[in-house]
């Protein structure tokens, strides 16, 4: 079992910048990849940002330039970084393990995004 908990979202102003952290315990030996989904209200869930163990990484097309993903090995936690925030950049993000084909979640943080 993997227990994922996110930090970092809250409200922000269209141009601002935030990061969110993820920081995964228990049995992350072999973790895949991690990455982070967002939801926005009647939406479905979407790939934000993955970053594999070998630090591959991908991004959704909307947010390719503004935000970064990173993984911390050390203190098992991966950020996104997030700039130029626009207002459909609101949504609950959430944090994502893959392991052994199963995908563990996170109960994700909300990040809000004024106009």
């Amino acid at each position: 079992q993997v227990q994922l908990v996110e930090s970092g979202g809250g409200l922000v102003q269209a141009g601002g910048s935030l990061r969110l952290s993820c920081a995964a315990s228990g049995s992350i030996f072999s973790i895949n990849a991690m990455g982070w989904y967002r939801q926005a209200p009647g939406k479905q869930r979407e790939l934000v940002a993955r970053i594999t163990s070998g630090r591959s990484t991908n991004y959704a097309d909307s947010v390719k330039g503004r935000f970064t993903i990173s993984r911390d090995n050390a203190k098992n936690t991966v950020y996104l970084q997030m700039n130029s925030l626009k207002p459909e950049d609101t949504a609950v993000y959430y944090c994502n393990a893959e392991q052994h084909g199963m995908d563990y979640w996170g109960k994700g943080t909300l990040v809000t995004v004024s106009s």
